[in-house]
């Protein structure tokens, strides 16, 4: 499952980040690592972007990103 199968108001954890480089780079310097929770607060009417908790702060993940990070 990745995050963005995951429904408003549950929260995961992350297994691993799929994707190389400068956008596996990306993911990680928000703060978004192997271990951390995942809180989905909202996701936007069309479903891009997703408005996640991570490490105590908001954030916005377009949905492409959040293919790439496999929770469970």
């Amino acid at each position: 499952m990745t995050l963005r199968d995951v429904n408003v108001g549950e929260t995961v954890k992350v297994k691993k980040i799929d994707g190389e480089g400068a956008v596996k780079r990306r993911i990680m310097d928000m703060g978004i690592t192997k271990g951390v929770e995942i809180y989905v607060r909202k996701i936007a009417p069309l479903g891009d972007p997703i408005e996640v908790t991570v490490r105590g702060y908001e954030l916005s993940v377009r949905k492409a990103d959040g293919e790439m990070i496999v929770v469970e």
